[in-house]
């Protein structure tokens, strides 16, 4: 399997790739992406070379963003001055469920944090989907709070306010990776930013 950039042609795809994520979420009981995403805000993040994609042959399997951007409100001021990169929209197709795709990605994204020089590796997971959080608790990252406050990128009240992180290292994943080069630079106050997302 390779890692890629997501390109403005692959909206439709990782679209309908989100909606297929929402459907089976919403089999096991959770209202967790149920309300769609908006389009232009998914291009944004592909236009801003944040979105990636793993493909296996001609298959997709599974997406993450990576982005320097926090959702506004979530985290303070101090919390915004470490280093650090924040991930969010990551799904896994069913047809590589099970394959430690996820745990690869997060590798993956911890290793290309850490060559940019961040300190940690921070998501805004689904409030009510505790599974999820237990998940995230097994890949290493630390619940820091949840924040119940806010609006959501797609209208209501905020539905992705627990937080949590884990630092950055090194990390083996298994992927080719065919990533453009990150041309970030981690340091001090480098990465704070507003930008509401969506996990």
């Amino acid at each position: 399997m390779r890692i890629c950039a997501a390109q403005p042609e692959d909206l439709a795809e990782l679209l309908a790739f989100r909606e297929e994520a929402a459907a089976w979420l919403s089999r096991l009981g959770t209202d967790q992406w149920q309300r769609p995403y908006p389009a232009n805000k998914l291009l944004a993040t592909i236009e801003a070379g944040t979105a990636f994609m793993v493909r296996d042959g001609d298959t997709t399997a599974a997406t993450i963003t990576l982005s320097p951007e926090a959702e506004e409100g979530l985290w303070t001021e101090e919390e915004l001055r470490e280093p650090c990169l924040f991930i969010n929209k990551l799904t896994v197709a069913r047809t590589h469920a099970g394959l430690n795709v996820g745990g690869r990605l997060l590798n993956w994204a911890s290793d290309r944090a850490y060559r940019t020089g961040a300190k940690w590796l921070r998501l805004d997971a689904w409030t009510t989907n505790a599974a999820l959080q237990a998940y995230y608790l097994r890949q290493g990252f630390e619940h820091v709070r949840t924040v119940r406050q806010g609006v959501a990128v797609n209208g209501g009240p905020r539905v992705s306010g627990w937080l949590a992180q884990r630092r950055t290292r090194p990390a083996e994943h298994g992927f080719t990776d065919d990533t453009p080069a990150h041309d970030l630079k981690a340091s001090e106050g480098a990465f704070p930013g507003c930008m509401h997302s969506d996990n």
